[in-house]
């Protein structure tokens, strides 16, 4: 069938390409997106090793000592301690070095080499964490495994979005997310299980199974396909064309190829990527690459899923129920994702970001008085209800929900889908750099604002909440629908964003010729 113009949902007109959703691009997505599970075990697994007694007592004694044998302690500081907020952040303070090398990696020598170094990485990383004596080997074991999430996070959703046909894009792309929310269940599960280990070295096995995920990314790497846009961006324009043939399952390719290589030949003009962000024409770009995972993790979830076992502790569970807890929470994560599979290219990302945005804030706003009405401002709850731990636990699990249905996915998909190609990698970078610093920064000050805000904390973060909704309503354009090489025109069309960009998108892509006719008449 040859291509046709179609009319997206966003009313602007646009060509769409010939293709179907082939089980070789399947297959691959679905390899590529195990990547996430690197990402997601290490979440899940650093909140519960850090709630283990005696991982605790071997490298952290004084927060063993608080925890035990200060009664009086506040609960609300029972963890603070800038050495044991460092195990954990050291990681993402890693993965933001790399990734600015792994964007020049991606686009050089292509995504699957940057996704095999990670798994690498990761895999020596976990092997030293598994046999740490000293804190000093923890935390040069955490900085390997976050090398290895800076090449992966770079370089798999770039992979995902261009291997993947325009109208199942979003669901592919959001296999990455489930992949990473299946890494924090096991995880959890993982951590549940190994904790009543005798003789306490369960948390070596908890760390240390973190290279089973890096062993599945590197072999997948091993037998992935490179994509046609990296291909067609090396040179290798013939086997790029035999590749994107067989990908969509069509001979009839020329229309996107074409497109895929007048993307490329305009991305080759551009001699410095990193200075061209700054452009006027690439303002809407720039704004959502550091907005976007700005936003995701000013969520709060990421307390959720790094502390979860040592915030139930906290607030009065015990143990074992703290981490039964968190267990429950990963898995209300991944059934939750699946609804964003499901209704991402159906309803849209705006529905999503925008109804998962106000399930969080309502969900936080009863969580804090659920906390303020039982621990106040002095830290002393006294002796907890059953019926309390229920409550609290409900809330959690359905912010935990909307997260995964909206920020958690389109965080990750959005941004890997609205860049040109000659900014992607830069963009891109610069998306997981801004993720990173982020999270670190509030994986790093946790704790010790947890001790000081109190309840507090969740309002702070329920603010976020509200700003970014709004954000998202006023700004950010629906991308369903819309092939990757034609997305320039959800800017031309945007009631603020078309300011930046209509002296630099051609009418002809407003009129369904596409970017690579646009590209010619321009030149």
């Amino acid at each position: 069938m040859p291509a046709v113009g179609g009319v997206p949902a966003d009313g602007v007109p646009g060509r769409v390409y010939t293709g179907k959703l082939t089980p070789l691009v399947t297959v691959t997505c679905i390899v590529a997106a195990t990547g996430g599970l690197i990402i997601g075990y290490d979440i899940g697994i650093s909140g519960g090793v850090t709630s283990m007694d005696p991982f605790l007592k071997k490298f952290f004694p004084s927060v063993y000592r608080k925890k035990h044998e200060e009664s009086s302690t506040n609960q609300y500081c029972q963890y603070d301690s800038e050495k044991l907020t460092m195990f954990t952040s050291s990681l993402y303070l890693a993965a933001l070095l790399s990734s600015i090398v792994a964007s020049t990696v991606t686009r050089k020598f292509g995504r699957r080499l940057s996704m095999l170094l990670g798994g690498l990485l990761f895999c020596v990383g976990a092997i030293l964490n598994g046999f740490a004596q000293a804190v000093w080997m923890l935390i040069v074991g955490r900085m390997l495994l976050g090398f290895g999430i800076g090449f992966a996070g770079q370089s798999i959703p770039l992979y995902i979005s261009e291997m993947a046909p325009h109208k199942y894009r979003g669901a592919l792309n959001i296999g990455l997310q489930l992949s990473i929310t299946i890494g924090i269940l096991i995880a959890n599960v993982l951590n549940y299980f190994f904790a009543k280990i005798k003789g306490g070295w369960g948390w070596r096995l908890s760390l240390g199974g973190a290279m089973v995920p890096a062993l599945i990314i590197t072999v997948g790497s091993l037998v992935l396909h490179d994509t046609p846009n990296s291909m067609i961006e090396r040179g290798l324009h013939d086997e790029a064309k035999q590749k994107l043939k067989r990908i969509r399952g069509v001979e009839d390719v020329e229309e996107e190829f074409s497109d895929l290589v007048a993307a490329s030949e305009a991305s080759k003009l551009v001699e410095h990527p990193w200075r061209n962000l700054l452009q006027r024409k690439y303002r809407p770009h720039l704004s959502m690459a550091i907005l976007i995972p700005f936003f995701q993790q000013l969520t709060g979830i990421n307390v959720i899923m790094f502390y979860a076992p040592v915030l139930f502790n906290t607030i009065g569970f015990g143990s074992d129920a703290s981490l039964m807890s968190a267990v429950i929470t990963g898995g209300v994560n991944v059934a939750a994702t699946f609804v964003s599979i499901y209704g991402v290219d159906k309803w849209g990302r705006r529905f999503l970001f925008l109804e998962g945005g106000i399930q969080m804030l309502i969900c936080q706003a009863i969580v804090t008085a659920a906390i303020g009405a039982k621990f106040g401002v002095d830290g002393d709850p006294g002796e907890l209800p059953k019926w309390y731990a229920i409550v609290v636990v409900l809330f959690i699990c359905i912010y935990v929900a909307g997260f995964a249905w909206s920020w958690g996915p389109l965080g990750i998909l959005v941004p890997s889908e609205i860049f040109p190609l000659e900014i992607r990698s830069a963009a891109q970078s610069v998306n997981v750099s801004v993720n990173m610093i982020l999270t670190f920064a509030i994986a790093q000050s946790f704790l010790s604002m947890l001790c000081h805000m109190k309840f507090g904390l969740f309002l702070f973060f329920a603010f976020f909440v509200l700003v970014m909704t709004i954000f998202v309503y006023f700004f950010l354009p629906e991308t369903k629908g819309i092939p990757i090489e034609e997305m320039g025109r959800v800017w031309k069309t945007h009631w603020y964003w078309s300011r930046f960009v209509s002296d630099d998108i051609h009418p002809n892509v407003e009129m369904g010729m596409g970017p690579a006719l646009a590209i010619k008449n321009v030149c």
